[in-house]
Parts: C-alpha cells; sequence; structure tokens
C-alpha cells in the first residue's frame, strides 16, 4: 500500500496531474451512481428491457464512428480538448435523460453518452502521456484507473442509497452524472501541458517505414485483444447467469463476487503494475491471457461439478481473472503508445479503442446467445480465442525481436562494406 500512495502521490505532483486526479475522481463517482441503474430508469420511461438495451448498444455503435476522428484529432497535436470533448458530449447526454421526458430523450442521450463513452479512453491516454514521461506513463495510467475504479465503486454505493427513496431518484442521478462531466471538463480544460496543443511534427523521410510498421503492430494488437475485451462483461452477465441459473446460487453470490473483483482492483492495480513496471508491457498481456483462459476453463468446471462445490470454485476463481484483469489494463494501453510512432499515436490509441469497443459493443448477445445453447458452448471457444490471442501477441514479440537483430546485422555489414569501398577508393591514388 505504501507504494499505491507514493505513484498515487507521484501521479498528483506530474504538472498537471493533480486536476487530472480531481476531474478522474469527480467523473468516475457521479458516473458510477448512474450506471448499474440506466436500464431500469428507461424502464421506468416506457422502454422494455430489449428496447433500453438495444437503444444503449446503438449507442455503443455510434460511439465506434467517432474514434478515428477523435484518434486523427490527437494526432494534430490535441491533448487536452479531445478529453475536454469526450466529458462534454457525456455531459449533455446525461442532460437530455434528466430533462428530456421520454423514449426521445433517452435515445438521443444514449448516443451521445455512447460517443463519449468509446472516444474517452483514447483521449485519456493520449493526455497522460503529454503529462508522464515514459518512464512515469504506466504507474500514471494505472493510478488514474484505480482512481475511476475508486470513484466508480463510491458513486453505485451512493446510487444505491439514493434510489431507496424511490425511482424519481434516477432523474436526480442523470443531473448529477452531467454536471460532474461538465465539472471534470472544465478542470481538464485548465490542466497545464509539457507541450502546447500544437500539431505534431510530420513524419521525415527516415520516419517513413516506422510508421507503417508501428501501425501493422497495432492492428495486430488489437485484433488480438478482441477476446481478452469479453472480461469486460463476465462479471455482470456470464457469472450472475452462471450462478444464477446454472447452479442455482443465491443473488448474493454474483453480488458478493462483484464487490471482491472492485475491491481487489483498487486494492491490488496499482501495486501490480508498479511490481511489474520492468517487465516488457507485451509479456505481461501474454501472461494476462494465459489467467484469463484459465480462469474461463475453472467457471465451466464450476459449473460442470454443480452445487455448492461448483459455487465455491466460481467464487475462488475471481481471484486469477481478477489479476488477469489488472494485467491486461495495465500492460494493453502502454504497450500501444509504445508500437506507436509518436505522431501517429492518436491513431493508434484509436485502433485499439474500435477492436475494444466493438467487442464491448457485441459481447453481451454473443455471451447470452452462447450460454443458451450450454455452459460448454461459452466458455470452451472463450478460452480457445483467449489463449489464441495471447499466443499472437507473444509471436509478435518474437518476429519483432528477430526483425530488429536482422536489420542490426544488415546495418553492420553495410557499415563495413561501405569502410571497405572508402578504404579501397583511398588508396586507388597510390597505384
Amino acid at each position: 500500500m505504501t507504494t499505491t500512495r507514493t505513484t498515487l502521490r507521484e501521479l498528483v505532483r506530474i504538472p498537471g496531474g493533480g486536476r487530472y486526479a480531481l476531474s478522474a475522481t469527480v467523473e468516475a463517482a457521479t458516473s458510477g451512481m448512474l450506471r448499474p441503474f440506466i436500464v431500469i430508469y428507461a424502464v421506468l420511461i416506457g422502454l422494455s428491457p430489449w428496447q433500453a438495451g438495444a437503444t444503449l448498444t446503438v449507442g455503443m455503435l455510434a460511439g465506434l464512428g467517432a474514434v478515428p476522428l477523435a484518434g486523427r484529432w490527437i494526432d494534430r497535436g490535441a491533448r487536452r480538448a479531445p478529453a475536454v470533448a469526450a466529458l462534454l458530449v457525456r455531459a449533455v447526454g446525461s442532460l437530455l435523460l434528466a430533462l428530456v421526458p421520454g423514449i426521445a430523450g433517452f435515445a438521443i442521450g444514449a448516443v451521445l453518452i455512447g460517443v463519449g463513452t468509446q472516444i474517452a479512453p483514447p483521449t485519456n491516454s493520449a493526455l497522460v502521456a503529454a503529462l508522464a514521461g515514459p518512464a512515469q506513463r504506466t504507474a500514471a495510467l494505472a493510478a488514474g484507473r484505480s482512481l475511476r475504479n475508486a470513484g466508480l465503486g463510491a458513486g453505485a454505493l451512493l446510487g444505491t442509497v439514493l434510489v431507496a427513496s424511490g425511482p424519481e431518484a434516477l432523474r436526480w442521478l442523470a443531473l448529477a452524472t452531467a454536471l460532474g462531466c461538465a465539472f471534470g471538463a472544465a478542470v481538464i480544460a485548465r490542466v497545464p501541458l509539457p507541450h502546447h496543443d500544437v500539431p505534431a511534427p510530420a513524419p521525415t523521410a527516415a520516419t517513413t517505414e516506422a510508421p507503417g510498421a508501428g501501425l501493422r503492430t497495432v492492428t495486430i494488437l488489437a485484433l488480438a485483444g478482441i477476446p481478452y475485451a469479453f472480461y469486460a462483461d463476465i462479471l455482470e452477465i456470464a457469472l450472475p447467469l452462471l450462478l444464477v441459473q446454472g447452479l442455482h446460487a443465491s443473488l448474493a453470490w454474483p453480488s458478493g463476487i462483484f464487490v471482491a473483483n472492485t475491491v481487489m482492483v483498487i486494492a491490488l492495480q496499482l501495486v501490480v503494475v508498479v511490481r511489474l513496471a520492468t517487465w516488457p508491457h507485451r509479456t505481461v498481456l501474454f501472461w494476462s491471457g494465459l489467467l484469463l483462459a484459465a480462469s474461463y476453463l475453472a467457471f465451466w468446471l464450476g459449473g460442470a461439478i454443480g452445487g455448492g462445490p461448483g459455487t465455491v470454485l466460481v467464487a475462488l476463481v475471481i481471484v486469477p481473472y481478477t489479476l488477469g484483469e489488472i494485467l491486461y489494463t495495465g500492460s494493453s494501453v502502454p504497450l500501444v503508445i509504445e508500437s506507436a510512432p509518436p505522431h501517429l499515436m492518436g491513431r493508434a490509441l484509436a485502433r485499439w479503442q474500435l477492436s475494444y469497443g466493438l467487442a464491448r459493443a457485441v459481447d453481451p448477445v454473443i455471451i447470452t446467445g452462447l450460454l443458451g445453447l450450454g455452459a460448454a458452448a461459452l466458455w470452451l471457444p472463450l478460452a480457445a480465442a483467449t489463449l489464441l490471442g495471447a499466443a499472437t501477441v507473444r509471436l509478435g514479440g518474437t518476429r519483432r525481436h528477430r526483425l530488429h537483430r536482422s536489420r542490426g546485422r544488415s546495418m553492420s555489414h553495410g557499415v563495413a562494406d561501405g569502410g571497405a569501398r572508402r578504404h579501397v577508393t583511398a588508396r586507388a591514388p597510390s597505384r
């Protein structure tokens, strides 16, 4: 915990880090108040659960269309402005939920919230990368995630208390979310940057090959990361169905597992990321895939065992599952940033977010559909796909290492040959 406090203190001491931490905490706390109840809110204003889910999915898919635009905006040199825009779009969407009655307000608000939610990860990552140097970047990103997780957890608890007073409180939660996002945007707008928001320098002839190679690497990482992204809805969709319908456990089990996961992420994420700071990000991401795949197999085994023992096994497996989640979130974005040419970092982050956001948009349908066919239809293919993604991550690192070694030998031979030619040329006049 001392390491955690030290890293959080370092984030605050980074120029602009204190304001960023304040913005992230307030935005997460207010957003966490509404997130668990947004479908219930839609049902209360007249939508069916299916219509509510479909509307939110449309909003997330619409947000994917804005991700490449945000990436190009970042590549033009902007850092604060895209992060501010993401928060303001979410603020307007939440305000529409609170003030515009009926289905129309919910639909338009859901689209705006989806846009802001999808462009937030790459814009926040680019902003943190601008605030923190390469040596501080991984820890700063982890500190930001820890603050957001803590804020979301606190907001969800407060929202639960407020909702107990009646369904009308949901409208006030939406209004609080809008105010929190607007406050966060105002704070971010005043964050001092080491470099002003100016266009990034254009690539020179010497870097013509590097951008294409870097973006190809990020594209491979993004494709390999698609099965990883399914981890996010395992706790909220797959495990409750497994425990309640498959194992006939009480609702207290999925609720307790969700709380345990949240507590472990808040307590361990920053500590683990700092401890593994000397490890290559690609190696950490590879081990994350192994842990997640093993957890999926154990969830399947728990369902096959059944009864109390199966329920206990599923609950215990949440520990390696959470560790895999921590390794994934702590290594994936830093790996994308270091793999991309600096002047194309925005597009690289956008490619990563496109794969992650697409998986998040469709995985509820896939998870529920596969579980309808049987437990093995979900857990075994998901474990196999995650293992394939992990293998792709590992093989990509091996290939890059061999390529660098090959280029190094070619350059050495070129220098030697050039030296020999210069030597012959120098001696020719003496003949």
